[in-house]
């Protein structure tokens, strides 16, 4: 079962946390690999949802960090999803390139053995 939700509602369902911040689960919409996981204000959750960049909060910059602006890695947004309790976010994407600053195409290449 999934709800559809107007822009307007789907905004209004995610709960920011005291910083302003939202966590964001990034997942391929072609293979379904998780790539990455970020943060998100309710300006760039906003820019995402009209633009279709995927725009994101650098907690480390502490700046709007769009995605591939300086590797050209973009990704565009195909899906977004409020999870139940709506303090999370989960974006189905198309990326460009790799996802990871490393160069791999996840940032999730590293395996407890």
């Amino acid at each position: 079962m999934t709800d559809i939700m107007s822009h307007a509602a789907f905004v209004a369902a995610v709960k920011f946390d005291e910083k302003g911040l939202v966590p964001v689960i990034v997942q391929s919409h072609v293979s379904g690999q998780v790539l990455m996981f970020a943060w998100m204000n309710r300006e760039t959750l906003e820019h995402t949802l009209s633009s279709g960049e995927v725009t994101y909060w650098s907690r480390s910059r502490q700046k709007i960090w769009k995605k591939g602006e300086t590797s050209g890695h973009t990704q565009r947004l195909v899906e977004a999803f409020v999870d139940c309790d709506g303090d999370v976010l989960l974006l189905k994407v198309d990326q460009m390139g790799p996802a990871c600053h490393t160069g791999a195409p996840s940032c999730f290449f590293r395996q407890l053995k």
